[in-house]
């Protein structure tokens, strides 16, 4: 399939971001805004499509969080269930990490896992790196740069850069040459956007609302911020699809279901929701870290957003966008200490009536 700027871009205003005012928003991503999971992946497998027809050998594929981490993923199997897929993460946890700026965003430190990319490295004569859009490519050659300092070995290699979006410039194009990079992309702009005079007001606040949820806990042991082989990690995400299907079941539930990821955890929700698209209505998407200002202008594609305390992390705020009313939501996370942000999302999904709830840990 052929994508158009129209397909994948709405122009959406940051807010109180002084590096860079517009976000660019995918609808068809399930990220910031509601999406059919099948619609999403498609789109990502067409991009998994054209960078295994240009770098078939590639055996390591990095994706960029939180927006690209789900397409990543899809890049990857669409090269090979062997081949090794690891995520950037803002996320803390113990370990060795190549740290990197994301120089224009909200929160600009990011890391990557690095303890077997010297096995790795050697094990493959390409490597992938996957975003969602790219702007200028600075956050590319920031982590590129670091990581041929670290592991010497990546000097002898080839480089892919995979977006959705490509808005480099000439100039910019020329600098990832010289890191011997090349771009695969689905849609080219050249356009900038400008949007300090739109009027926006932030998200909203919620009164938090501790309530009992249906609470089920199954495994998905692979951790791509650790670094996974990705058909392992497929074959968990199918195997959580399955589960949420069983579960609808036995409630005998019908209407329409949203099915919610968490932060940089996309790729499960996806899969569970194209699983469950066989034999019920769905949409889904995640929540964000992502400050996004709210306009009710027709035109515009942030139209209502939540304010909430992180899954991960309660001192730490993220957002989630477009709500409307669902016969039911199914919550999909892999955070250990959720309860203040589970509060906080039941009290959005509260405001259009979504008293269904259920949350799968993995």
């Amino acid at each position: 399939m052929t994508y158009t700027a129209e397909d994948v871009l709405r122009v959406a205003k940051r807010f109180n971001n002084t590096r860079r005012s517009y976000l660019l928003v995918n609808p068809l991503q399930g990220k910031h805004l509601p999406t059919k999971p099948a619609v999403a992946l498609e789109m990502m497998n067409a991009l998994g499509k054209r960078v295994a027809e240009k770098f078939s050998s590639a055996r390591l594929v990095i994706g960029f969080a939180e927006t690209a981490t789900a397409i990543g993923a899809v890049v990857a199997k669409n090269l090979s269930d062997e081949c090794f897929y690891i995520q950037t993460t803002r996320e803390n946890f113990a370990g060795d990490f190549v740290e990197f700026l994301e120089e224009h965003s909200h929160a600009p430190k990011q890391q990557l896992f690095a303890e077997n990319l010297s096995e790795l490295i050697k094990r493959t004569v390409e490597i992938i790196f996957v975003d969602d859009e790219l702007s200028t490519g600075k956050t590319l050659l920031n982590i590129v740069r670091q990581l041929k300092d670290r592991f010497p070995a990546l000097n002898d290699k080839k480089f892919c850069v995979a977006s959705i979006i490509n808005r480099l410039s000439e100039e910019n194009l020329a600098a990832l040459a010289a890191e011997n990079i090349s771009c695969v992309y689905l849609v080219k702009l050249n356009q900038n956007f400008d949007m300090e005079n739109i009027s926006v007001k932030p998200a909203q606040e919620v009164e938090p609302i501790s309530k009992l949820v249906p609470s089920h806990k199954i495994s998905i042991v692979a951790d791509p911020r650790r670094g996974v082989k990705i058909g392992d990690y497929f074959n968990q995400c199918e195997a959580a699809g399955n589960f949420a299907v069983d579960m609808l079941r036995r409630e005998k539930f019908s209407g329409e279901v949203l099915v919610l990821g968490t932060e940089e955890f996309m790729l499960p929700a996806i899969i569970a929701g194209h699983a469950l698209e066989k034999n019920f209505s769905v949409l889904m998407h995640s929540t964000t870290r992502s400050p996004i200002g709210i306009s009710r202008d027709e035109n515009y594609p942030i139209q209502e957003g939540f304010k909430l305390r992180s899954f991960y992390d309660a001192a730490r705020t993220t957002y989630i966008y477009n709500l409307r009313h669902y016969d039911a939501a199914i919550v999909m996370t892999n955070a250990e200490n959720f309860s203040a942000g589970l509060e906080d999302l039941i009290a959005a999904l509260n405001v259009h009536g979504v008293d269904k709830i259920f949350l799968v840990r993995c």
